[in-house]
């Protein structure tokens, strides 16, 4: 054994070996790379206890060698149950078919050999470990390993990678840019140049050449754009053409893709020892937002700069002219895709983020939305340790919760407009009513009231218990480390824990969630209409008007004009007195604090809410505004056309426009007239008449016939 090393998780497997489970763990050390191998591990499922007789009969019936272990843990429903132990979790899953048929329930049976070894022991990204080393290559392998949790954040290495190639997926070049090496490699004859370019004769050759890149330069995580289903799975699909293994992952190991059984335009990727990380992806999960997801316009939404080729009705043929022509001009198109990714991680902190999520959840780094992955990491072990196991996941009477409040609007143009926001509504909900899982579980044996050994009352039957519970306690503990990192402008890390807070709402209103519960669910948006609604006539006791209400935002208009001073300091008596008033309210019908906190949010100067087209009705989710920020003022439009990707720029153009003029009192007519004067002018208007249909964010330059033949979405540009 050697001592005590500290490293961040990059990948885990669960691999077969002689019928033997093994927990495969790749791990990035301050000054090494680590491959962590855990054999013997078993996998464990469990089993009814009054039931014992009939599964073995089943074991015995198929000569399945297993072990039983006795347990102090129970179902939901308190039935005791027993450990079921394999050697493979090949035979587990077997076992699981055999009770399936035999109609005896097993449960965990779901869970990943590796998931529940890094989460029973509270891994998050960070871990310590000690085993017996074993020099390779370009790591150290460790057997005999033994690991805990730990706090450790090493720096990454990291390459942004990029293909270019024809219609029909015949590569033509793979850019690569990073602090370890920058270069194209391209199939061509050598040519005099300035960029870093290493030519190849072939295809095959190029493959080779990508391959000792990587055993070369051994980076930690790649980053791309549309990465993992188009670069890399056209990568894998043209190394299997030429009967190559490709082995791109760390010690040689080849890489390997699974289609989606959901989406064939989606598939996984097993990248061995490295992390993949996806623009697009990951941009979703941090919750940003774009009109279109291609590169050219995330890069100009965000960098102000794009790409060289702009037209997307000839991208391909563009593409193909320099490849015959001008390989030079394809070099620097082909290098200028990993530019901007790189830059747009670095903009928006992205891997930083992705750390943080991890170093939160205990989920992969390059795990695409994973909310439910992310409860269960963190509940589950938890579970455990109060004597329960998890339920299965219910495909049968389901129950739909009610969605978030939203209040019928009242259309019209309004001077001061007030909006008055509960922070974190939801997860303030889970706190304060003590919303839980197990909560719920030992709540229902006890009466409903306020004394210490009586539940707090919930909908639909819902009741909890107040100190039997952890998801109240892991939200006010995530509240607290954001609240410090919003003092200390650590963004990414601020965003990561608003993104798993409000996560755990819609996990337990989720079907596919094993912790799903109809009564969990609806005490949360049910107490939020009733917060919502009571807010309401708080606010309207004091005089002034609610005209709008949506999920967790209040809409107060001040019925004239008012100095922004005035309305900051109705804003703020407003909020003051409302706070005050749920918290002696919940103290005295439920004997509980509040964790409910209104926030004064925004003034409008100027606001409109319009009506839905052909009727008087007001509509939902849609409005505009003017407000004043730093000096300035600045137009807020929300679900109007001027921020749908599905309307022209013309559209968006013209409502901006009109709205100004509406906004500043100015008259609308001339302007209006104007508009339609060069609509009607033929040729004038048409650069800004154009309607994109589909996603053409996740379509990469020079695809098109290739994306024709796998089934991938291709833009469609109609001009009107």
């Amino acid at each position: 054994m050697n001592s005590h090393q500290t490293g961040f998780l990059l990948t885990r497997q669960n691999k077969e070996i002689n019928s033997q489970s093994l927990v495969d763990l790749w791990v990035k050390c301050d000054n090494h790379i680590a491959h962590l191998l855990i054999e013997s591990e078993r996998a464990v499922a469990f089993i009814l206890t009054e039931r014992l007789s009939e599964y073995k009969r089943v074991l015995h019936s198929q000569q399945i060698s297993y072990t039983l272990k006795e347990t102090q843990l129970s179902t939901f429903h308190h039935q005791a149950v027993t450990a079921i132990y394999f050697t493979s979790t090949h035979q587990k899953r077997q076992v699981a078919q055999y009770f399936e048929q035999a109609e005896l329930p097993i449960f965990e049976n779901d869970i990943r050999l590796a998931d529940r070894y890094l989460m029973e022991r509270f891994i998050c990204g960070g871990l310590s470990f000690i085993g017996t080393p074993i020099q390779r290559k370009n790591h150290i392998e460790y057997r005999n390993v033994k690991i805990k949790a730990a706090e450790v954040t090493p720096s990454f290495s990291k390459v942004s990678l990029d293909i270019e190639c024809s219609e029909k997926g015949i590569l033509y070049s793979v850019a690569l840019h990073s602090d370890l090496d920058t270069r194209i490699i391209m199939v061509g004859k050598p040519e005099e140049t300035e960029l870093s370019i290493e030519w190849v004769e072939n295809e095959k050759a190029l493959l080779l050449a990508l391959e000792r890149w990587f055993q070369t330069f051994d980076p930690d995580i790649v980053i791309g754009w549309n990465v993992v289903n188009f670069d890399f799975r056209l990568l894998i699909q043209r190394a299997k053409w030429h009967n190559l293994s490709f082995r791109l992952g760390r010690s040689n190991s080849n890489l390997y893709w699974r289609d989606s059984d959901k989406n064939r335009q989606q598939g996984f990727l097993s990248f061995p020892g490295r992390v993949v990380l996806d623009g697009i992806d990951a941009l979703k999960t941090a919750t940003y937002h774009f009109s279109s997801w291609s590169l050219e316009n995330v890069a100009q939404e965000l960098l102000n700069e794009g790409k060289s080729i702009h037209d997307p009705s000839d991208r391909m043929g563009e593409i193909n002219r320099m490849y015959r022509e001008d390989k030079q001009a394809l070099a620097n198109y082909n290098l200028q895709d990993c530019i901007l990714v790189s830059r747009i991680f670095d903009k928006t902190h992205l891997l930083e983020f992705a750390i943080e999520r991890t170093k939160l959840t205990g989920v992969e780094l390059d795990r695409v939305g994973g909310s439910v992955a992310a409860f269960t990491n963190l509940y589950l072990p938890r579970l455990h340790r109060s004597g329960y196991i998890a339920p299965n996941l219910e495909s049968e009477n389901w129950i739909a919760s009610p969605g978030g409040y939203v209040m019928n609007s009242k259309p019209g143009l309004y001077d001061s407009v007030l909006v008055l926001d509960f922070k974190s509504l939801y997860p303030s909900i889970i706190r304060t009513f003590r919303i839980d899982p197990l909560g719920l579980i030992e709540g229902l044996k006890q009466e409903v009231g306020i004394e210490k050994d009586q539940a707090i009352d919930g909908f639909r039957g819902g009741r909890f218990h107040r100190t039997k519970h952890f998801l109240p306690s892991l939200i006010e503990s995530l509240w607290s480390a954001r609240d410090i990192a919003k003092k200390n402008d650590e963004k990414a890390f601020s965003q990561a824990i608003k993104i798993i807070m409000n996560s755990f709402y819609g996990v337990l209103g989720s079907s596919g969630c094993r912790f799903f519960d109809h009564r969990l669910a609806s005490s949360i948006t049910m107490r939020g209409h009733e917060i919502m609604k009571t807010t309401r006539e708080l606010i309207e006791e004091k005089g002034y008007e609610v005209i709008y209400g949506d999920t967790d935002s209040t809409f107060v208009t001040l019925g004239k004009k008012v100095s922004s001073k005035e309305a900051d300091r109705i804003g703020h008596d407003l909020v003051k007195h409302i706070n005050e008033w749920w918290s002696e309210y919940l103290l005295s019908t439920y004997a509980i604090e509040s964790s409910l906190e209104l926030e004064y949010e925004t003034h409008y100067r100027t606001f409109l809410m319009p009506t839905i087209r052909g009727s008087e009705t007001g509509s939902k989710k849609r409005y505009a505004g003017l407000i004043r920020k730093d000096g300035v003022e600045k137009m807020v439009f929300k679900g109007l056309e001027t921020v749908r990707s599905d309307w022209t720029e013309l559209s968006k153009d013209f409502q901006q426009e009109l709205y100004r003029l509406i906004f500043s009192e100015q008259p609308i007519e001339d302007y209006i007239n104007r508009i339609i004067n060069e609509l009607r002018a033929e040729g004038r208007l048409d650069d800004t008449f154009i309607f994109y249909f589909g996603d053409h964010g996740g379509v990469l330059p020079g695809s098109k016939g290739y994306l024709y033949e796998t089934g991938l979405h291709v833009p469609m540009v109609v001009h009107v």
